[in-house]
């Protein structure tokens, strides 16, 4: 298997991507809605909501497939606990890829299950040479069920823990001893500098471009309690103008990538969901015109 480099990335999905939401299936189906505007959509799925077999939405998802790129994202790996993967979850996972042949496939480099009990968020872990190691043996696994280098995740930070390794430092190694991509959530990035004083833009520079596939953007919501003193990376707003310029900035220096435009909670209409996606699509169109000038 080779090592990700992003100049494999298919030139279709240079562009910006929504949230495959289940209430937007029909208009998505209806080739009608969606204008000349939207020639270059793609869409992100989450992995576990289509790990069945048969039914209505895995159903859905093979029509849409075979109009649009797909991204299969999980969210269920748990790949940086400290159990053994489910080999049952790699089994569905294995099996979905092998029906939908997504453009990409990504995970996160977080835990999120303990001790047979699942947790309802994704949860930075310790970086230390042994967890490097732990999650590096659990990578290639996920690879080898999927055939494929996959793209892992930065988490958000809630709090400042004391490490052994900076994350761009242990991101970059990760991706040199098993091959995989990055997916740079750009929001991640700015909630983590809100919230921990974590250099966003430095983060940033310290990343080697041919490792990134695919870019992240989203709106967040401030703690009910702390105020803007602790933002929280909850999907359901639009991203505001202080995200985009750090997405131009992270565009800047690592040139075109799909940019995904993430909504998971408060999900609005499908056109509107379309307009916040041109507002996305503009950041990233001067950077798609210089590859087509270089092309």
């Amino acid at each position: 298997m080779a090592d990700f480099h992003a100049d494999s990335l298919p030139p279709e999905l240079l562009a910006t991507g929504i949230s495959l939401k289940l209430q937007h299936y029909p208009e998505v189906l209806s080739p009608e809605v969606l204008t000349a505007e939207q020639a270059d959509l793609w869409f992100e799925a989450h992995t576990e909501n289509f790990c069945a077999i048969g039914g209505a939405r895995l159903a859905a998802l093979q029509q849409m497939a075979e109009h649009y790129p797909i991204s299969l994202h999980g969210v269920g790996a748990s790949l940086a606990g400290p159990e053994p993967l489910n080999p049952q979850h790699l089994q569905w996972v294995r099996a979905l890829v092998q029906q939908i042949k997504p453009a990409l496939i990504s995970e996160h480099a977080v835990w999120s299950a303990f001790d047979q009990a699942y947790f309802a968020d994704l949860l930075p872990m310790p970086r230390s040479e042994l967890a490097l190691q732990q999650l590096c043996s659990k990578v290639q696994q996920y690879q080898e069920a999927v055939a494929r280098p996959i793209l892992l995740e930065n988490p958000t930070h809630y709090l400042r823990l004391k490490q052994q390794m900076p994350e761009p430092a242990f991101m970059t190694e990760l991706c040199r001893r098993t091959g995989c991509g990055l997916l740079l959530d750009i929001t991640n990035l700015y909630l983590s500098q809100n919230n921990c004083a974590e250099d966003a833009r430095q983060y940033l520079d310290q990343i080697p471009p041919q490792l990134v596939g695919e870019l992240h953007i989203a709106g967040y919501s401030a703690d009910p309690v702390e105020g803007d003193a602790l933002l929280i990376d909850s999907h359901d707003h639009p991203p505001n103008q202080a995200v985009l310029q750090l997405l131009d900035y992270a565009l800047q220096r690592f040139g075109a990538r799909p940019v995904l435009l993430e909504w998971d909670d408060q999900i609005p209409t499908l056109q509107e969901l379309l307009r916040q996606r041109a507002r996305v699509a503009k950041v990233l169109q001067p950077y798609q015109e210089v590859l087509h000038a270089a092309g």
